[in-house]
């Protein structure tokens, strides 16, 4: 059961082909079936499940082919969203990391890229399909004893919370306050995730930049000079706590959940946030009721392993402590003594051996290779090797998936 000793964190670079058939759609206003884009996408999926399958990797998933961006098209499907369109920018928070990028001169935007709640938001089994497409098409690449395994990665709830200004998440009229808001962005993820666990999911992984941006001094700065902010940072991520908390709280005990820690990986490779993990760790490692934490860890911008000494027994942490970014190859012994290292550190905090602890420490990159469609540094070849290097330190520290 998940997490296994080699993770991956989801995206993988997409081939050309299924490029091109998503440029024509979106350029020359082809249908996908005048695209070829389901036979397309079919293929690739099919090509990258074996991909993973040769290099050892147990969570197979879906490469995010299916997708055009990290978070898909999950709450666009969901009743009562609705799409912006060039918003104005009075309605965001533009010491938002993520909208700091959307807003520097010359960087092309593409229109739609964030919603609001323009009615009360209602799940409904009818519209949201992409999740169950992505799941149903892996595991027509994979044996059916092995569905188990298939991870599924999905974005925060508060997705489309932070980067907004106080109440703007929401049209106006629609929620009295956040509180209400966020209970219902809960029930719709607690009905996403089960109909995803009837169709045979068992592993999910949320992808949330915004945790990762609580450790970041200048977003933290922002937010405290920000005089329409009616509660505390620490308050706020209590919201965001509880919110991920209510959304599992009718997850079977077979579910494995994790959450990644993202630090961007925008188109170039490029990062947003930097930050110790200290400001939020020891709250969020022992209130956040998730299996597993995925921490990227491939350089300095994160600080050292010290937060990890808060991480409880019963929680695991996978490392990621191989760049997706660069295109340099980590030496592998450096890289296995960095998780002896971090090892040490969750012995530390519980008491346990450090080899006790291992059992709750597993490798991986630190993100995605493609978080958005296309533009990042790597080579397919080199997306190879750094994958069969986190399968090689796995296999030389643990022997085991």
């Amino acid at each position: 059961m998940a997490p296994f000793r080699a993770e991956h964190m989801g995206s993988l670079l997409r081939p050309q082909n299924l490029l091109d058939a998503r440029e024509a759609i979106r350029d020359k206003g082809l249908s996908p079936e005048e695209a070829g884009l389901p036979a397309i996408e079919k293929e690739a999926v099919g090509n990258v499940v074996k991909l993973q399958q040769e290099l050892g990797f147990k969570a197979v998933n879906s490469g995010e082919f299916n997708r055009t961006r990290f978070w898909g098209l999950m709450w666009d499907e969901f009743e009562g969203s609705v799409a912006l369109q060039e918003a104005e920018a009075s309605m965001f928070r533009l010491y938002h990391p993520d909208v700091v990028s959307l807003i520097e001169k010359d960087r092309k935007v593409m229109p739609g890229d964030s919603v609001i709640a323009g009615a009360k938001l209602r799940h409904n089994r009818e519209k949201s399909k992409s999740n169950l497409h992505e799941l149903k098409l892996v595991q027509q690449f994979t044996p059916k004893e092995e569905w188990a395994n298939i991870k599924l990665t999905m974005i925060t709830p508060a997705w489309f919370h932070m980067r907004y200004k106080q109440g703007k998440a929401y049209a106006e009229g629609v929620y009295a306050n956040d509180d209400e808001y966020f209970a219902d962005v809960a029930k719709v993820y607690q009905e996403e995730l089960k109909m995803l666990y009837e169709a045979g999911l068992r592993n999910v992984q949320f992808d949330d930049p915004g945790l990762a941006y609580f450790c970041s001094e200048e977003f933290r700065a922002g937010y405290a000079a920000d005089p329409d902010n009616t509660v505390s940072i620490d308050a706020l991520l209590d919201s965001y706590i509880k919110l991920y908390n209510d959304s599992l709280s009718l997850l079977p005990a077979d579910f494995h959940t994790g959450v990644h820690l993202c630090r961007g990986n925008f188109i170039g490779g490029r990062h947003f946030a930097s930050g110790a993990y200290d400001v939020i760790a020891q709250k969020l490692f022992q209130e956040l009721n998730v299996n597993t934490f995925y921490l990227e860890y491939d350089t300095s911008r994160a600080g050292g392993f010290e937060p990890l000494q808060y991480l409880p027994k019963n929680k695991n942490v996978v490392l990621g402590v191989v760049s997706t970014k660069l295109r340099e190859l980590e030496d592998k012994e450096e890289v296995k003594r960095r998780v002896e290292e971090a090892a040490s550190w969750v012995a530390k905090g519980t008491g346990e051996s450090r080899e006790e602890a291992l059992k709750r420490v597993m490798v991986s990159p630190q993100c995605g290779f493609s978080t958005h469609e296309s533009g990042y540094p790597l080579s397919e070849d080199d997306q190879r090797a750094k994958l069969k290097l986190v399968r090689d330190v796995a296999d030389e520290i643990w022997g085991e998936a």
